[in-house]
């Protein structure tokens, strides 16, 4: 099982569940200073609590430097709705592009007490999105 890094800034608990994110930018598909700058992010998902949890759905908000907003939801993520058991981490990674070199995101996600059926919402911490470029 992996751990959760608690000296992460991107990291936040809320009901229970903590979120850790790591982002990446992908410089193989991307074209700084472009229309297309590719990152890709690691989200880990921990159930510190002592039931069952699943998760239901996901929101996010998107913000580019350009001024763009955008609101991505759905079902589950990557194609999944994963059932947590106390204690556990469920994993994964999934990609953002966005047209300006600076962004960042934050957002939510929607989950079910297995036990009780009780819907609550967990916040995924703000991370930024800005090539490497930018940053020297």
């Amino acid at each position: 099982m992996s751990n959760i890094n608690t000296n992460n800034k991107n990291l936040k608990t809320t009901n229970g569940i903590t979120i850790e994110v790591a982002v990446k930018f992908q410089t193989k598909y991307s074209m700084p200073f472009s229309d297309q700058n590719v990152f890709t992010y690691e989200i880990k998902i921990l159930n510190g609590n002592s039931f069952t949890v699943q998760l239901l759905r996901r929101y996010w908000k998107i913000w580019e430097s350009n001024g763009t907003i955008r609101e991505v939801k759905g079902e589950g993520v990557i194609g999944l709705q994963p059932v947590i058991s106390p204690g556990e981490i469920h994993q994964y990674e999934s990609f953002c592009p966005i047209i300006s070199p600076i962004g960042k995101m934050t957002g939510k996600y929607q989950m079910i007490r297995l036990d009780s059926n009780e819907n609550f919402e967990v916040d995924i911490p703000e991370f930024n999105l800005s090539i490497p470029q930018i940053l020297n």
